[in-house]
């Protein structure tokens, strides 16, 4: 990672458990409910089986494209949710991301490791006679794993060169900015999520939609 480090060593990504599910009267968007996990727990059954994506590339795919994303967990019974740059480790079953050395993210983790990870685009919105047909193209992915603070050196740095590689890969260490030394590292704290298991979700219309428009405008973020 930053510049000599040396990454973890890659394994296999195993196969993982595959469930979507859409709730009720919640329109066409993916809606989830956060909570610790039961050991062995079956995955939830899908309701719209037409929208279920179970093709572990796609979900891959999505998750290493994906700019952000949304990191759920349970404090005290409670919904705690960050909104998180992340990379998925290409060679193995994991996320990781960053925070501040110190802070809430680390201390509901510390206590209640099992969380969720979701990312998510949109695409038109599609316009209808009556109200309750408007609909929305989209893509999710939701995971559910176990996170935990990265204390080994080598894997922190690792993880975060593969953060700066993805948000800046046109920029190198030791030639656009200087490789991370250790003293950073202990300004920051790595978290590293093992994936138990994931869903994907997916609504696409072909072709053209009478009124249909781009849901995120140009421009959304003043460019």
């Amino acid at each position: 990672m930053y510049g000599e480090a040396t990454p973890p060593e890659s394994r296999p990504f195993r196969r993982l458990r595959t469930s979507s599910r859409r709730a009720a009267g919640a329109g066409d968007a993916d809606t989830v409910v956060c909570r610790p996990m039961e050991e062995n727990a079956a995955p939830r059954p899908v309701r719209r089986r037409d929208r279920q994506v179970a093709d572990e590339a796609w979900m891959r795919a999505m998750l290493e494209a994906a700019p952000v994303g949304v990191l759920s967990m349970v404090e005290e019974g409670r919904p705690v949710a960050n909104v998180n740059l992340f990379v998925l480790d290409p060679g193995a079953d994991v996320l990781y991301l960053h925070t501040a050395h110190a802070g809430h993210t680390r201390d509901v983790v510390s206590s209640s490791p099992e969380v969720c990870f979701t990312v998510a685009r949109s695409g038109r919105l599609l316009p209808a006679d009556e109200a309750l047909e408007f609909s929305v193209e989209y893509a999710s992915v939701i995971v559910r794993g176990r996170a935990r603070v990265v204390e080994d050196p080598k894997e922190a740095a690792a993880a975060l060169q593969a953060l700066l590689d993805k948000y800046a890969p046109h920029l190198r260490p030791g030639e656009d900015y200087s490789p991370i030394t250790l003293g950073e590292l202990r300004r920051t704290a790595v978290y590293r999520v093992d994936i138990e298991s994931w869903s994907g979700k997916e609504k696409r219309v072909e072709g053209e939609v009478e009124r249909a428009y781009p849901l995120e405008p140009e421009g959304w973020f003043g460019t």
